[in-house]
C-alpha cells in the first residue's frame, strides 16, 4: 500500500512517497481504515523542519486526519463495525490502526472529503473560542481568516453569536471570508488596528484569534478591547511573537495558547465532546468547511506547494478518488 514519508528534517520537497506492507489485522480495542481522504495544513510544513513543539522525530507519516470506512475490528470494539464511516488521526496512508476511541463516527450523508478537511480547523476554533469564554454580541477579530483554521473559526465564532471581523493578505481571500459569514472584513496588508478601532466604536475587539504571530500579533495586543483576550494559534508569519506586557496589564487582557494536540493528550474527553458538537453541526448543515483543492497523494508535494504559495483558501484534501 502506498504511504507518506517525512524521513528528515527538511521541508515539502523532501517527501517521500513509497509502497510498504498493509499494517497487521487491528489489536485489542483497534479497528482498521481504508483511508479515502485526508486534509493537510500549514503546521504540517513546520513539522518537517523539525521546528514543531511537540516534535516526535523520525521518520513519520504525513498528515493527521483522515475519513475513511472501518474495513476491520479488533477484540473488544463494540461502538463501530465494517462498514461504518469514521473520521480518525490518521494521514497520508492508505490502510491504518487506530484506537477506537480516537475514532468519530461521520454522520450519514457527510462526504468523507467533507469530514477529512474540518477536525483539526474544527476542533482548534471551537476549544480556543470556548477557552476564551466568547460570547453573543461580542466582537471577535480573526487573522488568516482565508486559511483552514480562520475560516473554521469565522464559521464557529457566527455560531456563538458573535459579530465577526476577518483579516487576510488579498481582496480576493476576504471576498471568500465574506462569503463564510464575517460581518467586516480587512485587507491586513497596510496594518488593521485603526479599521478594529473604527469598527468596534474604539473599544477593540473582545476575542483576537491569531494563527499569524509576528507582526500580527504585535498589532493585536493593540487591539484588544478592555478585558480583551487574545488566542494564540499558531505563527504562519514565521515569528513568534513576544508579548508586551504592559499593553495587556492596561487592559485587564488575557494571552492565551492552546493547541489541539495538548487537549486530545491532556484532556481527551473535553475533544471527543467537542467533537460530537462539530459532528451534529456539519450534520445539519450548520458549520461549512471550505475546500479549495483535492489532488491524489502522489501529489503530495504539490500539494503542500500550494500553501508554501499561499494559495490555498480553506483546506487541501489528500483523496484516493480525484
Amino acid at each position: 500500500m502506498k504511504v507518506v514519508y517525512c524521513v528528515k528534517a527538511g521541508t515539502h520537497l523532501d517527501l517521500v512517497y513509497q509502497d510498504i506492507a498493509p499494517p497487521s489485522p487491528p489489536g485489542s480495542g483497534e479497528i482498521q481504515v481504508s483511508i479515502a481522504a485526508r486534509g493537510i495544513q500549514f503546521s504540517d510544513l513546520v513539522r518537517f523542519a523539525g521546528d514543531y513543539q511537540d516534535n516526535a522525530g523520525y521518520p513519520f507519516v504525513v498528515g493527521g486526519e483522515g475519513g475513511g470506512t472501518v474495513v476491520a475490528v479488533g477484540s473488544g470494539v463494540t461502538d463501530v463495525e465494517p462498514g461504518d464511516k469514521v473520521l480518525v488521526p490518521a494521514g497520508c496512508v492508505e490502510i491504518a490502526n487506530v484506537g477506537v476511541k480516537a475514532a468519530t463516527r461521520v454522520p450519514d450523508g457527510v462526504d468523507l472529503k467533507v469530514a477529512a478537511s474540518f477536525r483539526n480547523n474544527y476542533l482548534t476554533a471551537l476549544d480556543g473560542l470556548t477557552r476564551a469564554g466568547l460570547q453573543p454580541g461580542e466582537t471577535l477579530l480573526v487573522h488568516g481568516a482565508a486559511g483552514g483554521v480562520g475560516l473554521a473559526a469565522v464559521d464557529v465564532g457566527k455560531l456563538m453569536g458573535a459579530s465577526v471581523i476577518g483579516t487576510a493578505s488579498s481582496d480576493e481571500k476576504l471576498a471568500v471570508v465574506k462569503q463564510m459569514g464575517a460581518d467586516q472584513v480587512i485587507n491586513y496588508n497596510n496594518g488593521f488596528r485603526e479599521q478594529v478601532k473604527q469598527l468596534t466604536s474604539g473599544l477593540g475587539a473582545d476575542v483576537i484569534y491569531d494563527p499569524v504571530g509576528g507582526d500580527v500579533f504585535d498589532e493585536s495586543v493593540r487591539s484588544i478591547a478592555p478585558f480583551g483576550r487574545i488566542l494564540i494559534v499558531g505563527f504562519t508569519g514565521g515569528r513568534p511573537a513576544l508579548a508586551k506586557t504592559n499593553h495587556l496589564l492596561v487592559k485587564d487582557a488575557s494571552v492565551i495558547g492552546y493547541t489541539v494536540g495538548g487537549l486530545q493528550r491532556h484532556r481527551p474527553q473535553i475533544a471527543r465532546g467537542h467533537m460530537q458538537v462539530l459532528m451534529g453541526w456539519l450534520a445539519s448543515g450548520r458549520i461549512h468547511p471550505f475546500i479549495s483543492h483535492v489532488l491524489p497523494m502522489a501529489d503530495i508535494i504539490e500539494a503542500y506547494q500550494l500553501l508554501v504559495d499561499r494559495k490555498v483558501v480553506g483546506k487541501v484534501i489528500i483523496s484516493s478518488s480525484v
